[in-house]
Order: structure tokens, then C-alpha cells, then sequence
């Protein structure tokens, strides 16, 4: 028996400056695995330190104890599991009107994720920013395919499949563009071959590419040129190549005693999103949203 998982951070930028770190070069994304941890934290800590006897019939106090995983967590009647439960993570809404804020949002399909499934799990993902930051649009969906990187000297050329694969995914978004869920769609790691390969297949052009420069550190002309041709704005970004982990996740929930050492964790999607006051270039909401499956 699998089961489904929802877990959310809930907005960091709240939750105190010690989640909020810069990744780690090839490892898990910091800030990701430092938010739910401390999120983790706060929803089953114990309201009252546990008693422990001291030998001489005196209670002492123990550090805060953990509650029940049960009482921290939730399973909804679609039988998904929610970490922590939704009575503990409700929405932080937006407080300005909506269009005053610019909601940026970063969707990682991640090496366990079905292709088949990433149409599904792209609307599934929107749905839940948009509950959690109480708005009906997004701005801008940046969407990240797995196993591809950026390559500086602009030769990589993706296989047929792999560019059916992704087409069938963006038409998905390019569905929720039409809705008006979505004003701008956006791609990662795509280089100039990559986009030449990949454009044909779509009937909205996407209007950003986001591009890790840190091996290069500078973009190439060429990439600069053909994006300019195609009213592509080009942005760059620090995320880990893997954003999360299984193995990274796998800990985390063992930590708190969510699942056991003989249980196969699946993560398939993280969600990265921010809301950025337009006319302050101040960041209200920041947080990360994942799905995941757990072999029980």
C-alpha cells in the first residue's frame, strides 16, 4: 500500500531568520530541509515538558516531549496524508490586494515523478499555493524538469522522447495559462539548443528561461542573442540540481518519527514560492509545498 503525503513549511519568513540559508552545492536545498524542520518542530512539540523522576520521588522536568505523530498530522478523505495536519499549517493569506504582489512560483518535477502524472501533479500544486496564500493567480510558474542541467557551452540536444515528455507536461500549464491561473510561464535549465528543440512544440512561448550560471558565470552570448529574438527574459538562480533528495527526506520524516527505517520514501514534486510587494520589493510570503509517496 503507497500513500500520498502534502507537506508544507507554511511561511518562512516568519518563522525566524535560522531556516533561511543558502543552498548547499550539490547537496539538498538548506533552506527547504531547515523549514520543515523547524515547522516539524513547532507543530509536535509537546505543550508541557514530561516529568521524570530523579530517584528521590522529586518530578523533574525533562526537555519538551514530542506528541503523537497522529496528533500532528492528518489524513483527509481523499486518503492523503497532510504534515503537518491543515489545523496546524492554515493558510497565510495575503494582506494588500492582489495585484500588488508579484507571487512567483518554482515547480521541481523531481527523478520519481511519473511523466504521465506531471499534469496531475502541476495542477495539484498550483491549487495548493494559491489556498495558501488565499489568491486565485500566479504570476509567474517556472517549471523544472529533472535530470537536466544547464550547460554553459550550449551543445546539449535532449532526446526525442525527452522533449515529448516535457511538451506533454507544458501543455498542462500552457491549460492553466488559458484559465488565467497563470500569467507567465517560465522554464529551467534550457539552453539554446534545448529551446530550439522544445519551442515547436508549444503554443504559448514561455517569456522566461532561468539558467544556473554558478560553473560558468556568465551567460552565453548566444543563449543571450536567441532569447532576445524570442522575447524570452533570461533570469539565473542558485537551486540544487536535486532540491530534495529521498535519502534527505527519508531522514527528516524518520527524525519525527513519521516512518520507520524499513519504508521507502518517494518525493515527486516541491513547490518554491514567494510574494513579493511590487511597489516595496519586500517579500510578505515565502514557502515550499511537496508531494510524496511512502511505501507502508
Amino acid at each position: 500500500m503507497v500513500t500520498t503525503c502534502i507537506l508544507s513549511t507554511g511561511n518562512i519568513m516568519t518563522a525566524g531568520a535560522e531556516v533561511i540559508r543558502r543552498p548547499t552545492v550539490g547537496g539538498s536545498n538548506t533552506e527547504l530541509v531547515n523549514s520543515l524542520r523547524e515547522k516539524f518542530k513547532a507543530v509536535s512539540s509537546a505543550d508541557e515538558p514530561a516529568p521524570i523522576e530523579n530517584g528521590n520521588g522529586n518530578g523533574a522536568h525533562a526537555h519538551a516531549q514530542r506528541r503523537k505523530v497522529e496528533e500532528w498530522t492528518s489524513v483527509g478523505e481523499d486518503g492523503i496524508m497532510y504534515i503537518p495536519a491543515a489545523a496546524n499549517n492554515e493558510p497565510e493569506v495575503l494582506v494588500e490586494d492582489r495585484e500588488e504582489y508579484d507571487v512567483t512560483v518554482k515547480l521541481f518535477y523531481l527523478p520519481h515523478s511519473p511523466a504521465a502524472s506531471r499534469p496531475q501533479h502541476t495542477q495539484d500544486a498550483i491549487r495548493l499555493v494559491t489556498t495558501a496564500l488565499g489568491i486565485p493567480t500566479i504570476t509567474l510558474l517556472i517549471i523544472s524538469f529533472p535530470h537536466i542541467t544547464f550547460d554553459a557551452d550550449d551543445d546539449e540536444h535532449s532526446p526525442p522522447a525527452d522533449i515529448l515528455s516535457w511538451a506533454h507536461t507544458y501543455r498542462s500549464v500552457e491549460a492553466l495559462h488559458a484559465a488565467g491561473t497563470i500569467a507567465r510561464i517560465g522554464l529551467a535549465e534550457f539552453g539554446t539548443s534545448r529551446l530550439e528543440q522544445f519551442l515547436p512544440h508549444t503554443t504559448v512561448r514561455p517569456s522566461v528561461d532561468q539558467i544556473n550560471v554558478r560553473d560558468c558565470c556568465v551567460v552565453p552570448r548566444p543563449l543571450i542573442l536567441y532569447a532576445k529574438q524570442n522575447g524570452i527574459e533570461l533570469l539565473t538562480h542558485n537551486d540544487c540540481a536535486d532540491v530534495l533528495p529521498a535519502e534527505t527526506l527519508k531522514s527528516l520524516l524518520e527524525e519525527f518519527g513519521v516512518v520507520g527505517a524499513e519504508k521507502e520514501v518517494r518525493p515527486l514534486w516541491v513547490v518554491k514560492y514567494t510574494a513579493v510587494i511590487r511597489s516595496r520589493g519586500v517579500v510578505e510570503n515565502k514557502g515550499y509545498i511537496l508531494m510524496t509517496e511512502i511505501d507502508d
